[in-house]
């Protein structure tokens, strides 16, 4: 797909759709949105499209018109229960939003809840779907059969129909033009989880749903810039206990540190790599540091090669691809402190290190408040841009200031980010709504800096590794 400009693609699609050719209208606006997030430029600079979002609001209205319903809905649940539906492009048990989902569901525990998989982009997690959400009794997780994009539409809005539930969330993937299309919200009983906040995603002007953004950043973006009429529910994390009582920091005279992300977080072009940056780090700390979460083989490898070349040993970078809780294995290997994600960085993960009673140092996005994540974590948190502001800070830092910085997470962990402050919030909506706290002043964008990584896009090497992905992606979500 070759883009011209928005109008001349929606008037394409437009007419698509007029001569009733359904799903290449749902396949042209997938791929159009899929061309945007792989484009790093495109990234935290353009966050919705009301001219796409009217289109899928569209197609999903003829899509509807034409399902040969002759009953009236029967509910599924048992009498009296009720039932909330929860629309995803896919589950994986690494995702930020299938544990969102997982506090929804927890939230409601004597409620039924259904999760309906478009799978546009990919299977979902067998190992997950089959071991973790078949041990609950209460839920359901459906996927779509196999088939073009208007089918899985008419299933999905066949689906929601059958279930008739009491409220739908849309927790779709960017390009997903399916999930989008399906919501025909009926007496705002719908809503619209923002949890694909750094690129553009449809769904963010659907009108009639109610609009949810889960952090102070995302809340004000929307609110202020995009002109959305917004609520805030904070992410939440259950409390699995403090730090352990007189277990000190820098315990064996080194420093410990520790970043939980997957490769979609950190393996992304920027003027800061973080597969230069750990390396770099390992040798001004003479620390260890712990990765949790799936990088690829190359980035493994050129970590490795880095510590070779400076003599770091293989035994001071420990490699985990997946656990259960990041709070817990930050306690039990006695991480000292939390290098957040860059140069997208990750609130869950971020929430769980505060919680469990661990400092944390957040880099300062040359472009991107959203990707930065300041506003989530306590104000005295340290803040880097340049690597070697981390560098010195990691190399400096007594075990008292750490100490101090634990004790500030875990305090704003309480106040903001319990699970029962979710459960509060769903269950009492009227009564408990927030407004997340003004934007911190601590984030100031570098102009110069953006512009000299913009201009080290402009190449052929980053026109070729850009195609690569992209058809990586394709090919991922059509054999996954």
């Amino acid at each position: 797909m070759v883009i011209g400009s928005l109008h001349a693609f929606a008037k394409k699609v437009g007419k698509a759709v007029d001569q009733g050719d359904l799903d290449r209208a749902l396949r042209s606006i997938y791929e159009f949105v899929e061309l945007i997030i792989t484009e790093p430029l495109c990234t935290s600079q353009v966050f919705g499209s009301r001219e796409l979002d009217a289109l899928c609001e569209r197609i999903g209205q003829l899509s509807l018109s034409a399902m040969p319903w002759r009953t009236e809905p029967v509910s599924e649940s048992e009498p009296g229960t009720l039932t909330y539906v929860y629309v995803v492009t896919k589950l994986q048990k690494s995702g930020g939003h299938t544990r969102v989902i997982e506090d929804f569901i927890g939230s409601r525990p004597t409620a039924d809840h259904v999760i309906l998989s478009t799978e546009l982009c990919g299977r979902s997690d067998a190992g997950y779907v089959h071991n973790d959400l078949a041990e609950r009794r209460n839920v359901r997780f459906e996927p779509a059969p196999p088939g073009s994009f208007v089918q899985r539409l008419a299933w999905l809005q066949d689906r929601i129909h059958e279930i008739s539930p009491a409220h739908t969330y849309l927790f779709n993937s960017h390009q997903d033009s399916v999930a989008v299309a399906a919501i025909q919200p009926r007496g705002g009983s719908a809503s619209f989880y923002h949890h694909g906040d750094h690129h553009l995603c449809l769904g963010v002007h659907l009108a009639g749903l109610k609009h949810i953004d889960p952090h102070p950043m995302g809340y004000h973006n929307c609110r202020d810039s995009l002109g959305i009429r917004n609520t805030y529910l904070p992410l939440t994390v259950d409390d699995q206990g403090e730090r352990p009582p007189g277990q000190p920091f820098r315990a064996n005279g080194f420093l410990v540190t520790c970043t939980a992300a997957r490769s979609n977080k950190v393996e992304i072009p920027y003027f800061a790599r973080y597969v230069e940056v750990v390396p770099a780090l390992l040798k001004a700390t003479g620390g260890k540091h712990i990765h949790i979460g799936r990088l690829s083989p190359m980035a493994r490898l050129e970590i490795s090669r880095a510590m070779k070349r400076n003599s770091i040993p293989a035994e001071r970078f420990e490699y985990i691809p997946w656990v259960r809780s990041v709070w817990r294995t930050l306690q039990d290997r006695r991480v000292d402190l939390y290098v957040a994600s860059f140069p997208y960085g990750g609130g869950l993960t971020l929430i769980e290190a505060m919680g469990a009673g661990v400092a944390v140092a957040l880099h300062n996005h040359i472009s991107s408040r959203v990707l930065s994540g300041i506003e989530l974590a306590y104000p005295e948190a340290f803040l880097w841009r340049v690597p070697e502001q981390l560098l010195e800070y990691c190399a400096t830092v007594s075990a008292d200031e750490l100490g101090r910085n634990s004790r500030l997470g875990r305090s704003l962990y309480l106040a903001q980010h319990r699970r029962e402050i979710l459960a509060e919030m769903l269950n009492s909506p009227v009564s408990s709504a927030r407004v997340p706290e003004g934007l911190s002043s601590r984030y100031v964008p570098n102009h110069g800096e953006w512009a000299c990584w913009v201009e080290s896009q402009l190449s052929v090497l980053r026109l070729t590794k850009r195609t690569a992905y992209r058809l990586f992606r394709r090919l991922r979500s059509r054999y996954a």
